[in-house]
């Protein structure tokens, strides 16, 4: 019996192939955005967490507001905070900007940036020749540097840049390695953007020696236990209090794992008001499944009179209606969920994000597609199962 409802039920979709196109359309749209939206979504999520991870889980950034001249760390605060129980280690960074000189080549307002030696293995970066910085050159304030591709083809040519003499600032130093080139951009330097110019990596020390500086304006505080993170940080700030003279407004302190948590928290509710804005197209879609089911009942009055008469139960009169409903919303989910998967796909290669398919968007689209058919469809069958036979038979 049942495999017979569904099968006159699946003859009359296709008996209005166009009217029942039309009234699944709402539910393809429906379902095809709730995929799309939660996809792409997800996918973005997954990859600024990834981005944020290779900065390095458990990193604390500090910022000292200001030319470090005037403020910031000195030698004697950096071996405090490295010292702090639960931390790993730190890096102390310095940024500027300079002009580098190869022989008659001049290239100018080139990135300079001094690091801690621990900047290569925590930040993912590689060099695709020659060696990275190592801890002896940061002791030793060593003249060495490791330059990107950028400005070994804009200032070098075609010459192999490696152990090739450069003038920065009136000093020379020594290239001992070319930068890998990046799979892609990370979060943080999509927000900073690239230097057209290169940049030029090197020791720290050395650096704050070129500038004749002696305190760090900015350093990463690497966690070893990211549950204990308050409590490190609380200690953190108890060094940077002190050093700053009880200064709050010195510098800032911004923990990576928090900022983490609360970019997700904020990615999950946009995707839920998304989500839910597009569900509302699944259920205007619902409602045009209702008023073609009762359109349906008031045409097939006179075939529901006739099996009634010839001994049909109202439970199957109302499962054949039902049924109806439920194939037409799980046909418009189908092909909603092929849609969206193919726009979520485009999209993610559109944004340069790498597509990840998200099961629990496609159960959420067809499960919600399937509900949509039997509440939307309840009530059509319903009426179709309380017809009277000997009023249905009148109106042949």
């Amino acid at each position: 019996m049942f495999r017979e409802n569904v099968k006159m039920s699946w003859e009359n979709i296709f008996a209005n192939k166009m009217r029942s196109f039309l009234t699944v359309l709402g539910i393809i749209i429906g379902v095809m955005a709730v995929i799309t939206l939660i996809t792409v979504m997800q996918s973005a999520t997954k990859e600024v967490t990834g981005q944020f991870e290779a900065l390095g889980a458990g990193t604390v950034s500090v910022r000292a507001p200001g030319t470090p001249l005037k403020r910031g760390l000195s030698e004697s605060d950096l071996k405090e905070i490295a010292a702090l129980e639960n931390v790993s280690g730190i890096s102390p960074e310095i940024t500027t900007g300079l002009s580098v000189v190869y022989g008659r080549s001049l290239q100018e307002d080139v990135s300079i940036e001094g690091y801690g030696f621990t900047y290569f293995s925590r930040n993912n970066a590689t060099v695709a020749r020659g060696r990275p910085l190592l801890p002896p050159d940061e002791e030793q304030k060593s003249l060495v540097c490791v330059i990107d591709r950028t400005l070994s083809e804009k200032l070098l040519g075609g010459t192999d840049p490696l152990l090739k003499e450069i003038l920065i600032n009136g000093m020379r130093f020594r290239i001992v390695g070319i930068l890998a080139d990046p799979e892609s951009e990370n979060v943080m330097s999509q927000f900073a953007g690239a230097n057209e110019n290169g940049k030029v990596l090197m020791p720290y020390t050395t650096l704050m020696r070129l500038l004749k500086q002696d305190l760090v304006g900015q350093i990463s505080v690497y966690i070893l236990d990211t549950a204990r993170a308050d409590e490190t940080v609380e200690a953190l700030e108890a060094v940077l209090k002190k050093a700053f003279n009880y200064k709050d407004n010195s510098y800032s302190v911004i923990n990576l794992e928090s900022l983490l948590d609360a970019m997700n928290t904020m990615l999950s509710l946009m995707t839920g008001l998304l989500a839910g804005i597009a569900a509302i197209s699944l259920l205007v879609g619902g409602i045009g499944i209702m008023n073609m089911m009762l359109v349906s009942v008031t045409e097939r009055t006179n075939e529901i009179g006739l099996r009634k008469a010839l001994g049909a139960r109202p439970a199957s009169i109302q499962v054949q209606f039902l049924l109806e409903s439920i194939m037409l919303s799980f046909i418009g989910g189908i092909i909603g969920l092929i849609l969206g998967l193919s726009a979520s796909y485009g999209l993610c290669r559109l944004l340069d994000i790498p597509f990840s398919l998200s099961l629990g968007a496609i159960m959420l689209g067809v499960g919600f597609s399937g509900a949509v058919g039997i509440i939307f469809g309840w009530a059509p069958a319903r009426k179709a199962s309380n017809l009277n036979p000997i009023d249905a038979l009148r109106s042949v």
